[in-house]
């Protein structure tokens, strides 16, 4: 069995990092790539004396709004002590995970994006500087004004096949143009992230919003001319979300203003609506306006919040792991995501839709019985199959982890292997940082 430590202060992690132990790194344990209840099983290291799952979530947590409007977090700061902070200073983050208890720091290591990326964009491009420990144990600060530059490893093809999946949220791979780009998506393999400094914006009023429309199994046209219409409003609208109708059994039957259909949740700056109104919302064709209706902002986001965390509440309950889909595709091959994601509710197998509709960016989960695994991991990987061929991206939010690794390996060759090793080489001779992380795949000591 591996060892658990708990951090405290940025010396003690330091001291840790300095001994060069085979160590897995984690926070909030919030993660959706992480199965945290069967990590040993997972790890699977034969290193059972010394091998480490550290705790970071202890770390003592500042905040400080700079002039320039930026954020600077250190240590054990959430996604909802950022915005709580800001709030009373009347500015606010660009990125809001779902999962609002989740650290900030260990977004960074997935790139996590969240639902305001309708309007602000991707979190890497949110990053203004970072701070992060080496594997000597030496705090170093990384600049996204400075492109990457590293001796030894070419990065001049990586970085041309990373260009078809910009307009993603993320690729399948890192991107490895800016200086920060080395901690942002990379999963901790390469280093500790200790303190960055983000973008805000003023906390702007916003309105909020639902319509109903016909569960997409049946009938997904209104579904098709919203994602479409939609692009046009990405100054007005802060975030565009869908929670199907099969995602809201899953809440108390008091928290469900559906009415048996699925629903598309917008949040439109206040200054906005009028324009918003007369120009999308009166001119859709297939939404009555009698199926559209305010809500105030904390049940807006209670909602759309307790919607991920029931489908993990059941699958724990199963005693299975998330079967669940993290795939973007470009808008104009949405129809042919929902296609597939029709014939997957064929299957027979329990199933729900949800996430960030406007960026063409969905979570299907099968909600499968422990025999119905085998299958679901069957479809699962034809569905991949199908993203590479659409030259989508797999895991545009939540990073790859564990449970992901099976499905990432045919969207990167030997150009992104072959930097990997270049990097771990640089960044982790020991092999210390999660070892059995994506960046690792390619190597002997892995397959072993």
């Amino acid at each position: 069995m591996s060892k658990k430590i708990v951090f405290k202060t940025k010396d003690e992690l330091a001291t840790h990092i300095k001994g060069h132990a085979p160590s897995f790194y984690f926070s909030s344990q919030t993660s959706t790539v992480i199965p945290y209840d069967k990590l040993d099983e997972h790890l699977k290291t034969t290193n059972v004396d010394n091998y480490y799952l550290c705790d970071l979530s202890q770390m003592p947590q500042e905040m400080k709004l700079l002039e320039n409007g930026n954020l600077y977090i250190k240590g054990a700061v959430s996604w909802k002590d950022a915005r709580e902070f800001l709030k009373a200073k009347g500015r606010n983050i660009k990125t809001a995970p779902t999962e609002e208890l989740a650290l900030i720091t260990a977004g960074l290591a997935t790139s996590c994006t969240g639902e305001r990326c309708f309007a602000f964009g991707n979190l890497r491009s949110q990053v203004v500087r970072l701070k992060y420990i080496n594997f000597e144990g030496r705090e170093l600060e990384l600049d996204s004004t400075k492109d990457l530059i590293i001796d030894g490893v070419e990065l001049t093809l990586y970085q041309k096949e990373f260009n078809a999946y910009k307009d993603f949220k993320n690729a399948p791979f890192p991107r490895f143009e800016k200086e920060t780009d080395l901690m942002i998506g990379t999963e901790g393999q390469l280093g500790i992230v200790t303190e960055v400094e983000i973008e805000t914006v003023e906390n702007s009023p916003a309105q909020h919003l639902f319509m109903l429309i016909p569960k997409w199994e049946q009938d997904y046209t209104a579904h098709l001319e919203i994602i479409k219409k939609i692009q046009s409003f990405r100054d007005d609208v802060i975030l565009v979300e869908l929670i199907d109708s099969n995602a809201f059994s899953f809440l108390p039957e008091e928290d469900r203003p559906n009415q048996g259909k699925d629903a598309i949740f917008f949040e439109v700056k206040a200054d906005s609506f009028e324009n918003f109104y007369e120009s999308f919302l009166s001119q859709l064709e297939n939404v009555s306006e009698e199926n559209i209706f305010e809500l105030t902002e904390n049940r807006f986001h209670n909602i759309r919040a307790s919607v991920p965390r029931a489908v993990f509440e059941e699958n724990s309950k199963m005693g299975v792991v998330k079967m669940g889909t993290d795939v973007q595709v470009k808008i104009d091959d949405f129809q042919e995501l929902m296609d597939i994601y029709r014939e997957f509710s064929k299957e027979g197998i329990r199933y729900n839709l949800f996430g960030h509709f406007g960026d063409a960016h969905l979570h299907f989960n099968f909600m499968p019985a422990p025999k119905d695994m085998d299958h679901c991991r069957e479809r699962f990987e034809y569905l991949y199959d199908q993203v590479l061929r659409l030259k989508g991206s797999p895991f545009a939010e939540h990073g790859i982890g564990l449970i992901k690794q099976k499905y990432i390996k045919n969207f990167m060759g030997a150009t992104q292997t072959d930097v990997f090793e270049g990097l771990k080489r640089k960044f982790d001779p020991y092999g210390q940082f999660f070892p059995q992380g994506f960046m690792s795949l390619s190597s002997e000591n892995h397959k072993a």
